[in-house]
């Protein structure tokens, strides 16, 4: 397996699995069932894998746009994650 064709991609991989942790724990902060949210959050990690595993040969010629529309999404579930910790929304 070749790392360097998932290089444009570093940043959404990292970023990307903080927000599931952030998400996972939002869950848990409101009274989820744990085995059901970590089934489903393993069920969409797999998702994400198959597609990003088959899909990178695809999408490496959109990697700009990705990364800045992943990043857009990033920043505003942090957001509004903190703003619901708050108490704002």
């Amino acid at each position: 397996m070749d790392f360097k064709e998932y290089a444009p991609f570093a940043g959404l991989l990292i970023f990307g699995n903080i927000e599931n942790l952030i998400l996972a724990s939002q869950g848990a902060v409101a009274g989820v069932n744990p085995i059901i949210l970590g089934g489903l959050s393993l069920i969409a990690v797999i998702i994400w894998f198959l597609i990003g595993t088959y899909g990178t040969k695809v999408a490496i010629q959109y990697a700009d746009y990705i990364e800045i529309i992943g990043g857009v999404a990033i920043i505003l579930l942090g957001m509004q994650s903190m703003l619901e910790a708050c108490g704002i929304i």
